[in-house]
């Protein structure tokens, strides 16, 4: 809408010099024939320029945008209709019949504005379809050329002054009403692609939201749930009653993993610090893995902080689980560096039985430490882990926090 409102302006823009600039012409002349056919020609030319500005100005702002070829074509038909227009006015000021005394400078005026007027189209196009200095350096030149030759010719140094002034005047007048015009559409447009830009990255955000809130929340619910059916099948063998509380627990994670989805589908689900280290001991521990947790238990951190770090321990959880098929021991550790204002919180466990990542990368498979980074970056945190000794993994979480939460 704002883009037609633009273009259809600088398309209307030509009937102002056709009908308020060379009409008069028309309305002025009197007496023989020939200023009058001269007068017509030139009021028509104008006409049909105006018609042509149409689809030549809309060639020469799709030029401009970077979304067409330069329509050279329509630019010379322009160009000749314009000269064609300015021979008739010239023609119409040398013959006679516009006037003596006071009416006569009336009508002078009247032709000059006439010659203005109609190079306003032509040079609107131009502006557009050049370069500023391109466009600037053509008019100067034309301008020094006109003054030589009309000069030389005529031998009236200030007329060919006045007359090329008149020239530059049109040119100016042109290229301040047609450039920015151009220069607005460019800017209008770039605004509808940020804005469909903008609209992409924030449904590839969601994408990646719920992706890495679905892989914290399944991935760790998913692996307490193979371990306890595993055991509960152990214990079925034996025709232990355990089995049947075992499986039990596995239907209450289930039915906790219904909620916790429908919960990240919403986008409203958020990790509990202390939550999930309550979760993660108590898992690990049903798994046959001594837990211990120590740190800051008494901290108050803000609540993006607390929901980061309580998604740090999920995923680490997941991975002592999944990836440490001879753990025996896990510990969690969080400290406060009160020099930089930088909590620490460690996550280290024994046996982990694979080779380590001969790249270095320092990562585990899959996507979840990619989903913690992701999570972190935002809070200014960093994360890092890797084999620390053999048989042992640490991963490694660093978050700023404020002052307040260091001194209180």
């Amino acid at each position: 809408m704002v883009e037609a409102y633009f273009r259809w302006t600088l398309y209307a823009l030509p009937w102002l010099p056709a009908i308020g600039g060379v009409m008069p012409v028309v309305g002025m002349t009197s007496g023989s024939a020939l200023p009058v056919t001269l007068a017509v020609v030139t009021a028509g030319l104008n006409v049909v320029q105006a018609v042509l500005a149409v689809p030549l100005f809309n060639r020469a702002l799709n030029s401009y945008l970077k979304l067409g070829a330069t329509p050279r074509g329509l630019l010379l038909v322009s160009g000749v209709l314009t000269l064609a227009a300015e021979i008739a006015l010239v023609a119409l000021i040398a013959v006679n019949g516009i006037g003596h005394g006071h009416t006569r400078d009336e009508n002078l005026a009247t032709v000059f504005i006439a010659v203005a007027a109609s190079l306003t189209p032509f040079f609107m196009a131009h502006s557009l379809l050049v370069s500023k200095r391109g466009f600037l350096a053509a008019l100067a030149a034309a301008a020094t050329g006109l003054i030589l030759v009309l000069g030389v010719l005529k031998g009236s140094w200030l007329g060919a002054l006045a007359v090329a002034s008149l020239l530059v005047f049109a040119g100016l007048w042109s290229f301040v009403i047609a450039r920015p015009t151009g220069w607005l559409l460019g800017v209008v447009r770039k605004l509808d692609a940020a804005r469909g830009t903008e609209a992409r990255l924030a449904v590839a955000e969601e994408r990646l939201r719920f992706g890495r809130d679905l892989h914290d929340v399944m991935g760790r619910n998913l692996a307490v749930i193979a371990l306890k059916s595993e055991l509960a099948v152990q214990l079925a063998r034996r025709e232990r009653p355990e089995a049947v509380e075992q499986m039990v627990e596995v239907q209450r994670i289930a039915q906790d993993s219904q909620r916790e989805v429908r919960e990240v589908v919403r986008g409203y689900r958020k990790a509990d610090l202390r939550a999930e280290l309550a979760g993660a001991r108590s898992i690990l521990r049903a798994a046959g893995v001594d837990c211990r947790i120590e740190g800051e238990d008494e901290t108050q951190l803000p609540p993006e902080v607390e929901s980061a770090l309580g998604w740090v321990v999920r995923e680490g959880t997941t991975n002592v689980l999944r990836h440490a098929a001879a753990v025996r021991h896990c510990a969690v550790r969080t400290l406060i560096d009160p020099h930089r204002s930088v909590l620490v919180m460690t996550m280290e466990n024994d046996g982990v039985t694979h080779r380590p990542d001969p790249t270095g990368a320092g990562s585990l498979p899959g996507s979840g430490l990619k989903g913690l980074r992701e999570r972190l970056q935002p809070l200014g945190g960093t994360l890092a882990s890797g084999p620390v000794l053999p048989g042992s993994y640490r991963l490694t979480v660093e978050l700023p926090i404020p002052r307040w939460a260091v001194t209180g």
